[in-house]
């Protein structure tokens, strides 16, 4: 089945959630339906990436999953940022459906042998879908544990060829105040940029979504394809992915471009870098919840959790100057 056959699976034979939430169930369907997955900015260069950054495959597949409670479909579509929709957190969902996911392309291009411009379906194609229980942490100090669908982001960027000159990855979202009427509001320079250094795109954790809950993604999640790296800030998790480009400097991305001393590249979650209006030290764990306003608080751990996986990538690294 091709991903645009599984985009168009009837609302019949969609996972429901109480299904998901079994998890042997949930690994027999998938087994069965494989294809239901697929539906910068400083002043100066920080250091190079340390030479022990590597990590075992074992250690990888250890953060692929959670036994934490997982959110709920209802709070995961309905309570997110994605301000081409709007700034309210409910704005995404309500105004989503003037954004057209098909056809979608995405353009290759920068420090690679292989640039092009390639549909969503050939850009995936190849990949064996995978399913990810990460932990989502917003800068704004709320989080969410959701179960993605997608592909390793590596394998995707590896078929492209980059080269030495590749230090970084930048990812462009869709501008089009056409399908998004938040764009009629200046509250970034749109087009929405992210970036990432190009250890941290190749790295076993970062993740090509294409779905969630056993769903497609909607697309106020970020449909058809978005970014999730889970021990970054949730911004970093570009959605609406149109451009990918391997460059050489640190890309300029559109929060830091908005406010620099708020917004570093990294935005690794750190509970002992506050941002400089709120504490990052604890989050609203908005999981199994009904309210979302008043969910319980917990400690935030350093790289979401992910320290076992990610820290060697950040050896000598001043945290704070790189926040």
């Amino acid at each position: 089945m091709s991903l645009r056959d599984a985009l168009r699976i009837p609302s019949s034979q969609i996972t429901d959630e109480a299904v998901y939430r079994d998890r042997r169930r949930l690994l027999q369907f998938l087994s069965l339906s494989p294809a239901l997955a697929l539906s910068g900015c400083a002043d100066a260069e920080p250091p190079p990436a340390p030479a022990s950054a590597a990590i075992t495959p074992a250690q990888a597949r250890s953060g692929f999953k959670t036994n934490e409670p997982l959110t709920r479909y209802q709070d995961v579509t309905t309570y997110n940022n994605f301000y081409e929709f709007g700034t309210g957190k409910a704005d995404p969902s309500t105004a989503r459906k003037t954004l057209k996911t098909r056809p979608w392309s995405v353009a290759v291009g920068g420090a690679c042998a292989k640039p092009g411009t390639l549909s969503l379906e050939d850009l995936l194609k190849g990949q064996t879908p995978e399913e990810r229980v990460y932990r989502l942490r917003c800068v704004e100090g709320w989080s969410m544990v959701i179960p993605w669908l997608g592909v390793p982001l590596a394998a995707v960027l590896k078929q492209f060829q980059p080269t030495s000159q590749a230090k970084y990855v930048a990812f462009t979202t869709l501008a089009d105040p056409l399908q998004m009427p938040g764009i009629a509001y200046r509250s970034i320079e749109w087009p929405y940029k992210e970036g990432l250094r190009i250890d941290e795109a190749m790295h076993p954790l970062a993740f090509l979504a294409t779905g969630l809950y056993g769903k497609p993604l909607p697309q106020q999640n970020g449909a058809p394809l978005r970014l999730v790296v889970p021990w970054k800030y949730g911004f970093k998790s570009i959605k609406s992915i149109v451009a990918i480009n391997f460059v050489e400097r640190m890309p300029e991305t559109a929060w830091h471009e908005l406010q620099p001393s708020e917004y570093g590249f990294f935005s690794n979650v750190n509970p002992n870098v506050d941002h400089p209006r709120w504490s990052q030290k604890t989050e609203r764990r908005i999981a199994g919840t009904t309210n979302r306003v008043f969910a319980e608080r917990i400690p935030t751990r350093l790289f979401n959790g992910y320290a076992d996986q990610v820290a060697s990538m950040y050896a000598g690294l001043d945290l704070k100057k790189w926040y």
